[in-house]
């Protein structure tokens, strides 16, 4: 199989962003990538995702809110799961105390 997808830190994607709009508006998002190192399309994702953020939030780095929403989805489902084995166990010892 080919080499997994780099991944990114939050502080890495808002610096290209800002080295993106800091480049002028000639630039383009495959100079700008070039220069970091990092794929065009990735960028340009950024870029819009960046734009795409809330003014009220403008003082948060709008890519650790997503790491951090990431997070707290899959902790959210790890809890239903464990909700889940706890009501069946209770389900079950409840049922032979009968």
């Amino acid at each position: 199989m080919g080499n997994p997808s780099p991944r990114y830190t939050a502080e890495f994607k808002q610096r290209a962003v800002e080295l993106y709009r800091a480049a002028g508006p000639d630039a383009t998002y495959a100079a700008v990538a070039r220069e970091l190192g990092c794929d065009a399309g990735s960028l340009s994702k950024w870029v819009a995702l960046a734009d795409g953020a809330a003014p009220a939030d403008a003082g948060q780095n709008p890519f650790q809110m997503a790491e951090e929403v990431k997070r707290l989805k899959r902790e959210n489902d790890r809890l239903r799961r464990e909700n889940e084995i706890l009501l069946k166990a209770s389900a079950f010892f409840a049922s032979r105390q009968l």
